[in-house]
């Protein structure tokens, strides 16, 4: 019986070998080789200009990126869920919603990508977050929270040292540590020197681990000012937006310190960015916020107090609408 060859009808063909090629050196043929070149070229020439046009194309802002606080070491999302609309006397907004109400925003708004979570003790939110993120790993989600040391706004008429009052936080919130602890509303241009016991023993606890960070929240550009000249500070909560709603003077002189802010390696977080709420229902307007502050470059994360998580995915989805401008070079 024959055997079967490449030129017998039927023959069984040698399905790796290359058809072009020469079969007795295995080179392909000139005229093979100059056409695989010229579609070469061509394929060069039209991929170019597209892969030039998706590199120009504008980044949008991500909501749920990684973003550090300044030197903190603290990386957590661009956005922060807030709790503290209306807060006083350990209540607000959100706690007056019900328990099973703010639970459930909580752990939505971490399921969308939210991952700092804004409490105080002025709001009475402590108790609120770990139940909500049950299942979640500690260090999957970031905390902030504040000491009241000013008189009034909870129901104690006494101001314990704040070793002492993070400890009760540490039980309320049922957690080892806490990323961030702030200082809450100060004004006077001296409150380093006002607040310093509080700030030495914030600053033990730091070294201890039992807290990451420590700072404060501002509610005065005198104070914002001392705070950027304060080496104690590690990040601030900043009132930021361009109409001048509950903020501590316009724009045009509390950016200039929020950058100072920002130079000295201080995280930046931004809030009343939709005026305490002034501009729920102004579409336009909460647009500009947005964008502004994101734009300015020196705002690290925005933390907004949303009610709903209608209210979360509503923002979030106007971070993403601005584009990151472009770096200039050096």
């Amino acid at each position: 019986m024959q055997t079967p060859n490449q030129s017998q009808p039927g023959a069984v063909r040698n399905p790796n070998r290359n058809p072009t090629a020469n079969t007795r050196t295995g080179r392909i043929p000139r005229r093979e080789f100059l056409r695989r070149t010229a579609l070469a070229a061509s394929a060069v020439a039209l991929t170019g200009p597209w892969l030039r046009a998706a590199e120009d194309r504008p980044r949008y802002f991500d909501p749920f990126e990684t973003v550090t606080l300044g030197k903190s070491g603290i990386r957590t999302s661009r956005f922060s869920l807030g709790t503290g609309m209306r807060g006083g006397n350990r209540q607000s907004n959100h706690t007056r919603m019900g328990r099973e109400k703010l639970m459930a925003l909580l752990r939505e708004s971490y399921e969308r990508g939210t991952r700092l979570f804004d409490l105080a003790d002025l709001y009475g939110t402590h108790p609120y977050l770990i139940p909500a993120l049950e299942g979640v790993p500690r260090d999957r989600f970031q905390i902030v929270t504040k000491i009241w040391f000013r008189p009034g706004g909870i129901p104690e008429p006494e101001r314990p040292d704040a070793d002492v009052v993070v400890e009760r936080f540490l039980r309320e919130l049922k957690t080892d540590y806490i990323d961030l602890v702030l200082l809450h509303c100060v004004t006077s241009p001296d409150w380093p020197k006002e607040l310093s016991r509080q700030m030495e023993i914030l600053a033990r606890l730091k070294e201890k681990g039992v807290i990451r960070a420590h700072g404060v929240s501002c509610h005065s550009l005198e104070a914002l000012k001392a705070a950027a000249r304060e080496p104690w500070v590690d990040s601030v909560h900043a009132r930021i937006n361009p109409f001048q709603m509950s903020m501590d003077g316009p724009p045009s002189e509390v950016v200039p310190v929020l950058r100072e802010i920002k130079a000295a390696g201080k995280g930046i977080v931004g809030m009343k960015l939709v005026g305490e709420g002034r501009l729920r229902n102004d579409p336009d307007k909460r647009d500009e916020s947005i964008r502004f502050v994101l734009q300015l470059g020196c705002v690290d994360v925005l933390t907004v107090g949303c009610e709903s998580i209608a209210e979360v995915d509503d923002f979030t989805a106007r971070m993403r609408k601005v584009p990151v401008p472009e770096q200039k070079a050096a």
